[in-house]
């Protein structure tokens, strides 16, 4: 008999195409209802850290396993948001042009037995400088919408960045290889 199965506290089709993409597929998708709103002056990997674990604690399920995360883009000590509108997602872009960015996610599991993991990765990530021009076009394209930063590496926005240090698929929103290794520690076969 196989490992348990496990239980996806996320929302993001993104993390479950990255899931897939290593050969886990939940047998279950759950939506955590948190506040994502930072506490004042906490930092982004103290942050990343309480909304993956808050999001582990809202989903409570016997005999699974489940697995949450949490991915914030940080520019020095700031925490950019989840653009909900292009004005959002402009004052990202301008603030990110010509500069280098953290992406930072903590991933988190709790086995069917109680135990509890975490690992924590951590992107840097630098954009070219972005004319008024692209960054119209990029607003147009909507891939802003939702996402952490104001933008989607795996889309249009590829083309802005000048160098990336660390793990692609933790900007894109689930570290595969932490992941990978937090399934395996717990007995979950990952190819």
């Amino acid at each position: 008999m196989g490992p348990a199965p496990l239980v996806l506290a996320s929302a993001s089709p993104r993390r479950l195409a990255l899931l897939a993409q290593i050969g886990v597929i939940p047998a279950e998708i759950r939506a955590p209802d948190i506040d994502e709103t930072p506490l004042p002056a906490e930092p982004p990997r103290l942050y990343v850290q309480r909304l993956a674990r808050a999001k582990l604690d809202s989903v409570v399920v016997a005999d699974r396993f489940v697995l949450a995360a949490d991915t914030a883009v940080a520019a020095g000590r700031r925490i950019l948001p989840k653009a909900e509108t292009e004005d959002q997602a402009r004052h990202c872009l301008r603030l990110l042009s010509g500069r280098r960015h953290r992406v930072l996610t903590t991933v988190v599991l709790r086995a069917p037995d109680g135990r509890q993991s975490e690992r924590q990765a951590e992107s840097t990530v630098t954009f070219a400088r972005l004319t008024a021009a692209q960054i119209d076009a990029y607003l147009a394209s909507l891939e802003w919408q939702g996402k952490a930063g104001g933008y989607a590496i795996q889309g249009l926005a590829a083309a802005f960045v000048r160098f990336l240090s660390g793990s692609y698929s933790n900007v894109v929103g689930l570290p595969l290889y932490d992941t990978a290794q937090l399934l395996r520690g717990h007995g979950w076969t990952v190819p």
